[in-house]
């Protein structure tokens, strides 16, 4: 007898598109957060933007910075919310020293890609990444809108 498969659910909370457009991912890393008890509950509702956000190592730790929580207006009364707090980023110390090594190189930097839910837990995916020059991000303009272009013949031709 086989065994139903559970309709995959998309366990997104928030994703960083213009860092796509920015930079060329050269590594992907998936670390964990230390997060506080109302910031777990308003990303459950979804209340978190990573447009602005980046990664920065201090004393072998990694921090991401400038990732929005907007607190719920429910929140407790004895609770603070800062919406725009460091957060830390959990890793192991192997992959903490071999970023630390590839940052410290000229052109690459730490770049979060998005926040999702894994096992119950919140997840920041982070890339390795390098910096687009101007021309690079004229190209992706002119491949996506080339895209669009066969994406409107195509469905134009179907109707």
């Amino acid at each position: 007898m086989a065994t139903k498969k559970k309709p995959q659910t998309d366990n997104r909370i928030a994703e960083n598109k213009k860092a796509a457009f920015n930079y060329f991912f050269e590594e992907r890393f998936e670390a964990g957060m230390v997060l506080e008890g109302w910031e777990v509950k308003a990303l459950r509702s979804g209340k978190a933007q990573l447009t602005d956000g980046y990664v920065v190592i201090r004393e072998g730790e990694m921090f991401v910075i400038g990732c929005q929580i907007n607190p719920l207006r429910n929140a407790s009364t004895h609770v603070n919310p800062d919406a725009v707090r460091t957060k830390k980023l959990l890793l192991h110390k192997q992959q903490i020293r071999r970023l630390i090594g590839k940052v410290e190189q000229k052109g690459y930097t730490l770049v979060p890609l998005n926040l999702h839910w894994k096992s119950g837990k919140v997840k920041c995916e982070i890339a390795l990444a390098r910096g687009k020059a101007e021309h690079d991000k004229r190209n992706t303009i002119k491949d996506r809108e080339g895209k669009r272009e066969v994406e409107r013949a195509m469905k134009q031709r179907h109707r």
